[in-house]
């Protein structure tokens, strides 16, 4: 599969070819590339004042009235850099990336900022070859499980606040088990074990596994703190 198929899937026409392929392009293989290139950084600002119009709107049209307060953390953990790398993911736009020999080498396919950095690009990109429609083509494929269900999105990062908590009063170490996978394989949920060196502080349960990990370190947080 390629761009282009991803596109057609999509149902999201391309008129520039290269404006596209540009897209893809990191600084690190223009370095090494025998014609002259510009990177995609130029696309990412594009992309990223793209999301935060197209995230906001949907937000503010949303049926459940929130807030600007709601509004604007929810906003916040949608376009962050760990929800941008899972819509890369999810898309399989690092398959398509375009990285220096050293990069490549050092995992950059799979580093979270990079990844983050291509899906602005790629709405960049696709938002000056076809305008805001297609755009919003590929936020209903990227945001569909978590708008169905929004209210759940959980604003506080309780991941972030167990490892502080750990680090700031001990060495241990924290980690996350998948223990369980229910349910049909297009709706599962997960049920995930948080543990502080390896024995078990936390249960969590959720249609995904970022979501039950979130889960089970804020059971544990709130046993620790107690």
């Amino acid at each position: 599969m390629t761009q282009w198929d991803l596109l057609d899937s999509l149902g999201i026409p391309y008129n520039n070819k290269k404006l596209i392929e540009h897209a893809f392009v990191h600084s690190s293989y223009v370095n090494e590339a025998p014609v002259a290139l510009e990177d995609n950084e130029r696309l990412e600002f594009m992309g990223d004042a793209v999301l935060q119009i197209t995230v906001s709107e949907r937000l503010f049209k949303h049926p459940d009235y929130f807030s600007e307060g709601d509004m604007t953390l929810y906003r916040a953990k949608l376009v962050c850099e760990e929800a941008l790398a899972d819509y890369s993911r999810l898309l399989k736009l690092n398959d398509y990336l375009l990285l220096g020999t050293g990069e490549e080498r050092n995992g950059g396919r799979q580093r979270q900022s990079i990844i983050a950095d291509l899906f602005e690009s790629f709405i960049g990109a696709v938002y000056l070859d076809s305008g805001i429609d297609s755009v919003n083509k590929i936020l209903d494929v990227v945001l569909k499980e978590v708008f169905e269900d929004l209210q759940s999105l959980s604003i506080t990062d309780y991941k972030s606040k167990l490892q502080e908590f750990i680090q700031a009063d001990s060495r241990k170490s924290v980690s996350y088990d998948v223990i369980n996978i229910t349910g049909p394989s297009n709706a599962p949920e997960f049920e995930v074990v948080v543990k502080l060196d390896d024995l078990i502080f936390g249960l969590g349960k959720g249609t995904s596994k970022k979501k039950a990990e979130q889960q089970a370190a804020k059971d544990a947080f709130q046993k620790l703190v107690k």
